[in-house]
C-alpha cells in the first residue's frame, strides 16, 4: 500500500508539472478519470467523467458537523495530522497558517484539517489546537470522526499516505501533503506541506483556481 500510494503521489506530481498550462491560465485536474458516452440526438457524445471527493460528514472543533455542503461552492485546501504528532506536523501547521492568514475572511475558501488519531484528538483537543494556533475564523475546520472512515478518505480519495504504523514516531505514517480541491470536489493540486517553495505554489495557484471559471 504504502508504495503504491507514493507512486501515484509522484505520478499525479509529474502530471501537474507535465500538464500545467501556463500560470494564470489553469489547473490540471488530477486523479482517474473515465468516459461517458451519452446520445444526443442519435449521435454519441463521450464527456469525461473526474475523479471528485465523496460525501463526507466528520465533527470540527467547534462541535459542527462539516460536510460536503460546508464547502459547497468553495475552493478548500486538505490534509491529515495529528495533534501529538512529535515529525511533521508542527511544520505543516506553521505553512498552514500562511495560507488561513491569506484567506481567513475569504468566504470563497476553507481549510480542512483531518485528524488521523481521532481517539486522542476529541473535539476538546482539537478546539485547543486550534485556539494554541491562533485560529479564530470558521474558514480552518480540524476534523475528527471514525479512524477507518479518515484513513479510507486519505488513502482512497485524496490519493495521500496515512496510516497505523506503530513502528513510526506517534504511531502513524502519513505525508505532509496539501490537496487543493476545487468547486466540484475535484483534485487540482498536490504540494509538501513542510516546504515554504512549494507553499508558495500553492497560494498561487489558489488565486489561478479562485479565477477560474467552472468547466
Amino acid at each position: 500500500m504504502r508504495n503504491t500510494l507514493l507512486s501515484f503521489s509522484l505520478g499525479i506530481t509529474l502530471l501537474g508539472a507535465c500538464t500545467s498550462p501556463p500560470e494564470n491560465k489553469s489547473l490540471p485536474i488530477l486523479g482517474p478519470r473515465e468516459p461517458k458516452v451519452t446520445m444526443v440526438d442519435g449521435t454519441p457524445k463521450v464527456d469525461t467523467v473526474y475523479h471528485t471527493i465523496p460525501d463526507f460528514a466528520l465533527l470540527d472543533q467547534d462541535s459542527q458537523m462539516v460536510t460536503q455542503k460546508t464547502v459547497a461552492n468553495k475552493i478548500y485546501v486538505a490534509d491529515f495530522f495529528f495533534t501529538s504528532c512529535p515529525s511533521i506536523c508542527p511544520k505543516m501547521k506553521s505553512q498552514m497558517l500562511r495560507v488561513y492568514e491569506k484567506y481567513k475572511d475569504n468566504p470563497r475558501v476553507a481549510l480542512l484539517s483531518h485528524s488521523i488519531d481521532p481517539t486522542h484528538d476529541t473535539v476538546a483537543v482539537l478546539r485547543d489546537y486550534a485556539d494554541r494556533l491562533g485560529v479564530k475564523s470558521s474558514t480552518w475546520h480540524f476534523l475528527t470522526g471514525n479512524r477507518d472512515t479518515i484513513l479510507d478518505l486519505a488513502q482512497k480519495h485524496y490519493f495521500t499516505s496515512a496510516m497505523v504504523d506503530k513502528a513510526m514516531p506517534g504511531g502513524f505514517e502519513h505525508s505532509g501533503a496539501f490537496l487543493l480541491v476545487d468547486e466540484q470536489r475535484r483534485l487540482r493540486g498536490h504540494y509538501d506541506g513542510t516546504n515554504a517553495q512549494d507553499v508558495d505554489k500553492l497560494l498561487k495557484d489558489m488565486e489561478v483556481l479562485l479565477s477560474e471559471k467552472k468547466k
